[in-house]
């Protein structure tokens, strides 16, 4: 049987998917997203008057997460048992992975990439005035787990 889109009913229509039906079970995603930036900005990046980029981020990361139905229309209220978000220096900016668990019927993956987001953003607005080329990127599933569908897990990204 052929996948299909779940937003969409029968005639065409949005709809939010109805998981009354499905099981609760453990599940997990992880996302990472890139922001990319010089490295001028990299090591001017720990001494910013605003407070530090990395931990901000995190704790925005970790509000996005929460709020992830209130920001994505069709995304169902879940009860997130664990958020987890990093966001590492790396040679050419900061790398940023969030860990999102939940025990219930549909998954957290938007939870996952929503944070990640959130935080990439977080460190772009609190850089901005040292360089407004920061690019955010790569953003992207890395793995999900639990569920009818079971485990995915994404091929490796190549350096760039």
């Amino acid at each position: 049987m052929a996948k299909k889109l779940s937003h969409y009913d029968r005639g065409g229509r949005i709809r939010m998917v109805d998981v009354s039906a499905k099981p609760a079970t453990m599940r997990q995603a992880v996302a990472s997203v890139l922001v990319k930036m010089t490295r001028r900005t990299l090591r001017a990046l720990r001494r910013n008057p605003k407070g530090d980029p990395l931990e901000v981020a995190r704790v925005a990361g970790i509000a996005a997460a929460k709020r992830t139905a209130e920001l994505i229309p069709l995304c169902h209220p879940l009860l997130l048992t664990h958020i987890d978000v990093r966001a590492d220096l790396c040679k050419n900016g900061v790398s940023i992975t969030s860990t999102i668990r939940s025990t219930g019927p549909t998954g957290v993956e938007m939870e996952a990439l929503t944070a990640a987001a959130v935080a990439a953003l977080t460190v772009y607005d609190m850089c901005k005035a040292l360089d407004r080329g920061i690019e955010i990127t790569r953003l992207r599933l890395l793995e999900k787990s639990g569920g009818k569908s079971g485990t995915y897990r994404a091929p490796r990204c190549s350096s760039a």
